[in-house]
C-alpha cells in the first residue's frame, strides 16, 4: 500500500511537472496570458491519440471539434472535423471558437501554429514518443492540461501494468521474427519503415525484429534492399487505394515474392490508428501484433 502511494503521489509530481514541459516553449507559455485551463470547456483536440485520451479520462464532455486522425472512439466523428493534423489551416481551427487546443507533437504546419498562438487562444504541445514511456508521459500530460492530473495518473498507472504485461507475454511469441512495414506500395514502389518510426516503435514493443532499421523514418526500397531484408512477415495498415494491397497483389511485386514472407504468404493487416496511434489501445494491439506474428514461428 506503502509503494503504491508513493507511486501515485510522484505520478502527481511528475504530472505537475509535465504541465510546464507540455506548455512552455523556449520563448513563451502556449498558454493566453489570464487564460485557466482548468475552466476551458470548448476544446479542440489535434491527434487521435490526443482525443482517445481526453475520452479514456471521461473529459469529453469539453471536446468541440477533433482533427481527421481522431476517428476513434466511434462518437468523435460525431465532432466537427478541423482538418489533418500536419496541414491545418488557422481559419479551420479558429472557425470553432475554442478556449483550448490539445495539439499532439508534430502537428502544424508551423506557420499556423504560429498563428494559433498569436490569436491568443490557449495551447497545450502534447508530447509524443513512441515508446510505452511515452505514452504514459502523453496521458500525464493531457490531465495536467486539462487540470486533471488525479485521473490521469490512475489512468498512466493501468496503463504502465498493460504495456508491461503486453510486453512481456509478446517477448515470448515473436522472438527473431523480421517484420518489413510498408508504408505505401503506389505504382509498385515499396514505401518501408526504418527506426525512429511508429512502425519500429510497435515492432519493439511486440518483441518483433524490424528488417529494415539500418535507416531512420520512412525509405523508398530498391529490389535488392527488399531481397537482403529478407523479412518472415510484411505487416501494413488495414485501407484501401493506392497505399495498401492485398497479399495476392503485394506478393507478386517480384522482390518481395523471393522473401521468405513472400514465398510463404505472409502479410498482417491491421488499423491504423489502432497499431501506431501510441494511445489507451496500445497494449491491446501489442498482444493482437504479437497473436499474429507467433503463427510465423510455429
Amino acid at each position: 500500500m506503502k509503494t503504491l502511494l508513493h507511486s501515485r503521489l510522484y505520478g502527481v509530481a511528475v504530472a505537475t511537472a509535465l504541465t510546464a514541459a507540455a506548455l512552455v516553449t523556449p520563448a513563451k507559455s502556449l498558454f493566453a496570458e489570464g487564460t485557466q485551463q482548468s475552466s476551458a470547456k470548448r476544446i479542440v483536440a489535434v491527434g487521435g491519440s490526443v482525443t482517445e485520451v481526453v475520452y479514456a479520462l471521461g473529459e469529453e464532455g469539453r471536446l468541440i471539434a477533433r482533427d481527421s486522425t481522431s476517428t476513434y472512439p466511434e462518437e468523435a466523428l460525431e465532432l466537427p472535423d478541423v482538418g489533418y493534423m500536419r496541414a491545418l489551416s488557422p481559419e479551420g481551427v479558429l472557425s470553432v471558437e475554442p478556449e483550448l487546443i490539445l495539439m499532439l507533437e508534430g502537428s502544424g504546419p508551423r506557420e499556423t501554429v504560429d498563428l494559433l498562438q498569436q490569436s491568443g487562444i490557449a495551447i497545450a504541445n502534447i508530447p509524443h514518443a513512441f515508446t510505452a514511456e511515452g505514452i504514459v508521459a502523453k496521458v500525464r500530460a493531457i490531465g495536467a492540461a486539462l487540470a486533471v492530473p488525479e485521473k490521469a495518473e490512475e489512468l498512466a498507472l493501468k496503463l504502465e501494468t498493460d504495456l508491461e504485461a503486453a510486453r512481456s507475454k509478446a517477448a515470448g511469441q515473436t522472438s527473431g521474427v523480421r517484420v518489413l512495414f510498408i508504408l505505401s506500395t503506389n505504382g509498385g514502389r515499396i514505401l518501408a519503415s526504418g527506426s525512429d518510426t511508429a512502425a519500429d516503435g510497435i515492432l519493439k514493443l511486440a518483441g518483433a525484429q524490424n528488417a529494415v532499421a539500418d535507416f531512420s523514418g520512412y525509405k523508398q526500397l530498391s529490389d535488392e534492399a527488399i531481397i537482403s531484408a529478407a523479412p518472415d512477415v510484411v505487416l501494413m495498415m488495414a485501407r484501401n487505394g493506392n497505399h495498401g494491397a492485398g497479399a495476392d497483389e503485394l506478393f507478386s511485386h517480384p522482390a518481395l515474392a523471393q522473401t521468405p514472407a513472400g514465398r510463404n504468404n505472409r502479410l498482417i493487416t491491421m488499423g491504423g490508428q489502432y497499431l501506431l496511434g501510441f494511445g489507451p489501445r496500445t497494449a491491446d494491439a501489442v498482444g493482437d501484433l504479437a497473436v499474429e506474428l507467433s503463427s510465423v514461428r510455429n
